[in-house]
């Protein structure tokens, strides 16, 4: 009876994912490894080698995650949610403090980053929540003000960290799906107005490196060799790569030490002095591909937690691909938000692919029509 199940469905299952996409991730995950090596000035050490493994074990993961029933995520939303809340607070208290910010819980085997996965957490629980909210609530106070809360309790442990990007993230991820669940534009237009008007008021409750950094977006002149340095070199680096770049090792500002953060926050940087523009536009193709899928898988989903759920982590994916290509080319402040898969580190590499295996489970079940 089992060595029945497991002939007739397992198959099924496999020829039912995305192999496209698995591959497309995949190759973007061969390519980082690439540009690490080359960061190193052609080395699997210490970065490239660590990197690939991790894309294996992580992508591994996602394959298992795509066999998840829906309705068992649609179970554990709430459950995950609070776990992770609980976490952001175990952080303000037992947190490892790193680079002036306490963002990290040491287990000893592995130090974890609690506010990456509420990014996922935020994206489960609304899209429960909106699954069973009653038609035509979504523009009520009884269908605003719960995913205010959901969004707002996450985003204001984040800034006590401090995180200001992440914290964004998590806020721009809820309000996306918001916006999906039906809440009228002209509900994100009112607070958005407000929130432009609060501006100054907002910059005087910014740490100083935080304000720091509003005023070498706006002016990297100001400290050229001080707080303006990185944006400068990553300029310096993306401009020299010309049309097709420098060509693969021969990158001078990450070699020589000049582009620091070279394997984290600037590794677009990095990539696109030796990769050129050819090599960063292929790159966001890639990316455009992956998000073009997840917004149809939403699209094509019957239920509404499958929609929300597979159109709002595209968006969360979405969001880290903007605000770190437009942090390195200085269309935005530097607010530490990593580049997916490309950037070295181990918690947003798992939360992208935890994301992507998310959606690959409501690909599969796509169908539906109740969960």
């Amino acid at each position: 009876m089992i060595g029945g199940l497991l002939s007739t469905r397992w198959p099924q299952r496999l020829v039912a994912l995305p192999w496209f996409m698995i591959l497309l991730v995949a190759a973007i995950g061969v390519f980082a490894t690439v540009v690490l090596y080359s960061a190193a000035g052609g080395s699997m050490q210490p970065w490239a080698l660590n990197h690939a493994i991790r894309i294996l074990l992580f992508l591994g993961l996602a394959l298992l995650l795509s066999q998840v029933p829906l309705r068992t995520w649609l179970a554990v939303a709430y459950p995950f949610y609070a776990i992770t809340l609980v976490a952001l607070v175990a952080v303000e208290g037992l947190g490892a403090v790193s680079g002036g910010s306490q963002r990290w819980l040491e287990l000893g085997f592995i130090r974890l980053q609690p506010s990456e996965f509420m990014k996922i957490a935020i994206v489960l629980a609304l899209a429960r929540f909106y699954h069973f909210l009653p038609p035509g609530y979504a523009a009520r106070f009884a269908g605003i003000w719960p995913p205010l809360l959901l969004i707002g309790l996450p985003a204001a442990l984040v800034l006590l960290q401090p995180d200001l990007g992440t914290a964004l993230m998590i806020v721009a991820g809820g309000i996306a799906v918001m916006f999906l669940g039906g809440l009228p534009l002209r509900w994100l237009l009112v607070p958005g107005a407000v929130a432009l008007a609060a501006l100054p008021f907002l910059y005087g409750m910014l740490h100083d490196y935080q304000k720091n950094r509003v005023l070498i977006f706006l002016d990297p002149g100001l400290d050229p060799l001080g707080a303006g340095y990185h944006i400068t070199q990553s300029k310096i680096a993306i401009g020299s790569g010309g049309l097709t770049g420098k060509g693969f090792l021969m990158g001078s500002q990450s070699h020589l030490q000049y582009l620091p953060e070279q394997q984290t926050d600037f590794v677009f940087a990095t990539m696109a002095e030796e990769w050129g523009l050819a090599g960063g536009t292929a790159l966001l193709l890639a990316y455009g591909l992956l998000l073009n899928w997840g917004i149809r898988v939403g699209l094509e989903s019957r239920t509404t937690f499958a929609r929300l759920l597979a159109a709002g982590l595209s968006m969360t994916i979405f969001f880290y691909v903007l605000i770190n290509s437009m942090m390195v080319m200085g269309l935005a402040p530097v607010v530490g938000i990593p580049f997916p898969l490309l950037s070295y580190g181990g918690s947003a590499m798992l939360t992208v692919l935890i994301a992507f295996g998310i959606q690959m489970s409501v690909h599969r079940q796509r169908d539906l029509d109740r969960i």
